[in-house]
């Protein structure tokens, strides 16, 4: 069997400790950029990012050095960066201890945060159950439950799309990905969506909250939520164990999956991987929608236009607006990029929201325009440009998945209804830990015929790479 990776330590104090050491540690120069401490500046990047990443880029290029809070994180950016980090010399770079481990307590030791052999053998485990064939025979669950949920709408109505969709996706993956029936009394007890919002905003906080320990804290919510997902989920690993049930789901594949050397997943292994597909599930698509009719209510010209399909649509957004923002490391040894060298066992960040907005890469690059990934425009791409799933060998497993359901989530809306922004209301993004609107996406349902750009589709920009 394969090594189990270290145990998560969720005390901050020794955390911020051993960061400060392994800065102090390093055997080799760090590239440019800020290193003294500022709060301003921390409160900038906790919050909102996107500027000053793009201003250090412009002053340092693609590679440099960032003071956030107690310790330094270099930030890689660009086509050839995330490259680099992604598929080139994507061993020397750990997800288990970069800056968003505080996930771990919540996602336990799932695909997105183990790392190495391991992460290796469970992708190769669990990748059948997202090839293409898989994903047509899960798109009548899709069908079915987005006609529910549209069929609830009503012109005149105002909802809030963001919190619409986040139970939406939810139902979804509970069904496809797991064969679980939202409907039944153990799923029914409670709102499993509202569980997630809970935990997950945690990462909204300001730092010292995110610090504190106990009773009332942010991170006793996040214990709370993790306490009763874990009895949905464990109830449904026990029952499918005892009765031998199975389906045409990850949960059932997993039950029945072995390690190389023959050994069974453990109900905590399979725990780890059910809940992390739940998170990543539903969370990157809850965004995603909420941005996606954002701009098409602020350029409603765009659903007129015979060039534009909906796949150019998500797309854009996912440009614009990657839910998977940054790609948290830690270096392995010392290397060097683009001239400059960069300290081994150190935080090294690359962020696809930053390098899909940087103004020597894309074109107007804050303008929302779907005609950028034309057939030819996607055929110019350069490797590492284009980054919403991330690449390599992480590429996010449940990329077809997610493509396929924010269409049919698109196409169900468009067919019946125009969603317009409320007057007044200014986007606030945050960070927790996907990119979502600060403040849901509060938008009026208005009656329509058919949208044009439903009479057309094309190829989405990317597609995973190979296992």
């Amino acid at each position: 069997m394969l090594e189990a990776p270290a145990p998560h330590d969720d005390n901050p104090l020794r955390l911020i400790l051993q960061d400060i050491a392994d800065d102090r540690a390093a055997t080799v120069p760090w590239p440019p950029g800020p290193r003294g401490f500022s709060l301003p500046r921390t409160r900038q990047y906790a919050r909102n990012p996107l500027p000053l990443m793009i201003d250090l880029y412009e002053r340092h290029g693609p590679v440099y050095t960032l003071k956030v809070l107690h310790f330094n994180v270099v930030m890689m950016l660009g086509p050839e960066a995330n490259h680099y980090m992604l598929v080139s010399n994507a061993s020397n770079f750990r997800w288990r201890e970069g800056h968003m481990r505080d996930l771990i307590p919540l996602l336990g030791d799932g695909l997105l945060t183990i790392d190495g052999t391991l992460h290796r053998s469970s992708r190769k485990m669990m990748l059948p159950a997202f090839h293409r064939e898989k994903i047509a025979s899960a798109t009548e669950i899709i069908e079915e439950e987005v006609a529910a949920a549209t069929a609830t709408l009503v012109p005149g109505q105002v909802i809030d799309l963001y919190d619409w969709t986040r139970h939406l996706a939810l139902r979804i993956a509970m069904r496809a990905l797991f064969g679980l029936d939202p409907d039944l009394s153990r799923a029914g007890d409670f709102d499993a969506a509202h569980e997630f919002e809970a935990a997950l905003s945690f990462h909204a906080r300001d730092v010292a909250m995110q610090l504190a320990r106990g009773p009332g804290t942010p991170y006793a919510q996040v214990l709370k939520s993790r306490q009763r997902l874990d009895e949905l989920v464990y109830a449904e690993i026990a029952g499918r164990r005892q009765s031998g049930r199975r389906g045409d789901d990850v949960l059932s594949l997993l039950l029945d999956a072995t390690f190389d050397d023959g050994t069974p997943l453990s109900d905590k292994q399979v725990r780890d991987h059910v809940m992390t597909l739940l998170f990543a599930g539903h969370d990157t698509t809850t965004s995603t929608v909420a941005f996606m009719f954002y701009e098409l209510s602020r350029n409603p010209g765009l659903l007129e236009d015979p060039r534009i399909t909906p796949e150019m649509v998500l797309d854009e957004t996912l440009r614009m607006y990657p839910p998977a923002y940054i790609g948290p490391r830690r270096s392995v040894e010392p290397y060097e990029f683009a001239g400059v060298s960069v300290p081994g066992n150190v935080h090294v960040n690359y962020c696809s929201w930053a390098s899909h907005h940087l103004p020597d890469v894309w074109d107007e690059p804050e303008r929302f325009d779907p005609l950028r990934f034309t057939a030819e425009g996607k055929a110019a791409l350069r490797k590492g440009q284009y980054i919403p799933f991330g690449g390599g060998s992480r590429t996010c497993i449940g990329m077809r998945f997610g493509q396929a359901e924010i269409g049919v989530i698109l196409r169900s809306i468009l067919e019946r209804y125009r969603l317009e922004l409320l007057p007044g209301f200014e986007l606030d993004t945050r960070l927790a830990p996907t990119l979502s609107p600060r403040n849901g996406m509060p938008m009026t349902v208005r009656a329509a015929g058919p949208a044009p750009i439903l009479d057309s589709s094309s190829e989405p920009a990317v597609e995973p790479a190979a296992a």
